[in-house]
């Protein structure tokens, strides 16, 4: 059997002295940040290859077999299409690597050779993140609200390195852009109208969720659009141990990681040709531009999200899955961390004092 790459997420680290360029604009992270960061996720890799065959972490790797099979089945997904995983060791192999396959026969029984793998990306501790972070997000997995693009189902399941155990009642923020490239709550040039002053107010694709007691939490998204100088993308950010608010927020607690998911190129040419994605007049930046994925798909890193279509045209909608490694250590204050607003009883309010994104 084929050993399976489970993993969505890629990491993003930027040293205390560098920043992610806004949308739009190019600003690659300098030589020495990247070094640091790289030479961090081969010892996580390291760290976490001793989970590879412990009992635990087998146990680990069939319950989520089962989970996500029935919830593809509960999705009603086409069970004679589905996702042959691979592991792919370098940008170039992972661009040219098509993570959907048409391969035919999935049953109960064959569920492990598809949902089933070893976290091998591992979020990596930042003090930048972006573009536009939003403080306080609304405690919820359905993040849609009125939004209309391709359903994208999500299971993310979260082991800490260290232990090889999953981590429960870890927050994970979840937020992108909608189908025309636009992030809510910012009001900002290149992010739709800018002079729409209430979207500062508009919590759309946007939402914070709690791991289970087996360390997973599941979002129901929409596809990403694109915007200016990036790939379609999504972005997550893990909290431990902050407050949640009876008007059903969260915030406060310290912030570990932040990470982007990225898609088939093949995937998001796909969706792009769809209404109403194929409204967005915005430049597409294809993977292979897009210079975040580039530096993250390094060594042992697949940064493209692996999938399943759920019937057999892609309005149908998509599932996929991540299990990713995480570093409880490494982790910083949430105040270190510099959200574009923040979203309060009275609405969104403004960071004078944001970072960049990216």
């Amino acid at each position: 059997m084929a050993k399976i790459l489970a993993t969505l997420a890629i990491v993003l680290y930027v040293g205390s002295t560098g920043t992610w360029a806004h949308p739009g604009t190019a600003n690659d992270v300098n030589t020495e940040t990247a070094a640091t960061r790289e030479t961090f996720m081969e010892k996580s890799l390291i760290s976490y290859g001793h989970c590879e065959d412990m009992r635990e972490s087998r146990s680990l790797q069939k319950r989520a077999a089962e989970r996500r099979f029935e919830l593809m089945a509960r999705l009603s997904i086409d069970q004679n299409r589905f996702l042959e995983a691979k592991s792919s060791r370098d940008v170039a192999t992972a661009l040219n690597t098509n993570h959907l396959s048409n391969k035919s026969g999935l049953t109960s029984a064959t569920k492990d050779e598809l949902f089933t793998g070893s976290p091998v990306c591992v979020l990596v501790p930042e003090v930048t993140q972006g573009p536009y972070y939003i403080d306080g997000e609304l405690i919820r997995a359905d993040v849609r609200e009125s939004q209309t693009g391709i359903s994208l189902f999500v299971d993310i399941q979260v082991v800490d390195i260290n232990t090889c155990k999953p981590i429960p009642n870890m927050y994970l923020d979840w937020w992108h852009c909608n189908s025309t490239g636009v992030y809510s709550g910012v009001v900002a040039g290149g992010n739709g109208n800018s002079n729409d002053a209430s979207n500062l107010n508009a919590t759309f694709l946007r939402g914070i969720a709690p791991t289970d007691a087996q360390g997973v939490v599941q979002f129901h998204s929409t596809f990403p659009g694109h915007y200016n100088g990036r790939a379609p993308h999504v972005h997550i950010l893990t909290h431990l141990n902050g407050t949640v608010f009876p008007n059903g927020t969260y915030k406060g607690g310290a912030v570990q990681h932040v990470g982007q998911l990225f898609f088939d190129q093949d995937l998001i040419s796909r969706v792009e040709a769809t209404s109403p994605y194929n409204t967005n007049t915005q430049p597409l930046t294809t993977n292979v531009q897009d210079s975040i994925l580039a530096q993250e798909a390094a060594g042992q890193h697949d940064p493209i999200v692996q999938y399943v279509m759920l019937g057999s045209k892609i309005e149908d909608g998509l599932l996929a899955w991540v299990t990713i490694g995480v570093d409880v250590k490494a982790s910083q204050p949430s105040q270190n961390i510099s959200p574009a607003a923040t979203l309060t009883a009275n609405g969104g309010v403004v960071n004078p004092n944001a970072g960049g994104g990216g």
